[in-house]
């Protein structure tokens, strides 16, 4: 009904300006909120450029992507109760820090602040506890995706997250964008991921393309910049692990997605240096200066 209320072919509303005027409002004019109450939040790692950038980094190029990667999406659980809209003002968080390793540790406020360029699901109809989504049905389980950048204090991480992972260097803020774009109006956009060597375990096999041709980029515009800068370019394409085998492995062991919770692809790379997704990359763990006007 609202879809074709809205329909340039519908005269109903297409000529009756009174009417525009009492059902319409100016964006400008309205706050944007979250478009969904987010019950429970989990955070993926599953684009392999970003993983194995991140891993060349701190563990070498024969060391980058740790044994389970290609065997599973690897992710963790986030804090539902920092995710805003976005455009909501965070603040820049404290916590642990140690610069150089044979110094004491220090408390104070992150240094290395960053961003990280992601979608993210939002669950439809959940499952029950017990009961795994098969990948021939995961589709049925997802409304659709959101914009996502999952602010990470890197300094704070680093210290923190050895043995158990993020935890104050992510749980701080994470947004979202207040629209969220069904699966029916990307279907148009529908194309198949990259070749996944080796195969995956049969319960994460899928037998139909499972991306989607999202063109995404990051600008910054600093206090005394007129305008944006755009720093990276990239695409929902480049995931490895796709938003459904997500869901899949989510749920394999019997956990129980609901209605509204979010899945979060983790930081989404490209093959060349122009489409690196966090400021990490970017500046290859601050070794290379990132020019700006």
């Amino acid at each position: 009904r609202l879809q074709r209320l809205f329909s340039a072919d519908e005269p109903a509303l297409r000529d009756e300006g009174g009417l525009q005027s009492t059902c319409m409002y100016e964006m400008g004019s309205v706050e944007m909120l979250l478009p969904v109450e987010i019950g429970d939040y989990t955070d993926f790692y599953a684009s392999k450029e970003h993983a194995t950038n991140v891993g060349t980094m701190f563990r070498g190029a024969a060391n980058a992507l740790m044994p389970n990667w290609t065997s599973l999406p690897v992710g963790y659980h986030g804090r539902s109760s920092s995710v805003v809209v976005s455009g909501t003002g965070l603040h820049r968080p404290h916590g642990q820090l140690k610069p150089v390793d044979e110094e004491p540790t220090q408390f104070g406020p992150s240094r290395l602040l960053d961003f990280e360029l992601e979608m993210a699901t939002i669950i439809g109809p959940g499952n029950a506890l017990g009961s795994p989504i098969k990948s021939a049905d995961a589709r049925n389980h997802v409304f659709g995706l959101v914009l996502m950048n999952d602010w990470s204090a890197r300094d704070i991480q680093k210290w923190e997250y050895v043995p158990l992972g993020p935890f104050g260097g992510k749980n701080f803020g994470t947004t979202i964008s207040p629209w969220i774009v069904t699966l029916d109006a990307l279907e148009p956009f529908r194309v198949a991921g990259p070749v996944q060597d080796p195969e995956p375990l049969e319960y994460l096999r899928e037998s139909e393309p499972s991306t989607y041709d999202i063109k995404l980029s990051v600008a910054i515009q600093g206090a005394k910049m007129e305008a944006p800068h755009c720093v990276c370019h990239s695409n929902l394409r480049y995931l490895y692990w796709s938003v459904f085998q997500q869901v899949v492995h989510h749920t394999v062991t019997g956990c129980n997605l609901r209605s509204g919770d979010l899945l979060g692809t983790g930081t989404i790379s490209g093959p060349t240096a122009e489409e690196y997704g966090s400021m990490l990359e970017l500046s290859w763990r601050g070794t290379k200066p990132l020019p700006f006007p």
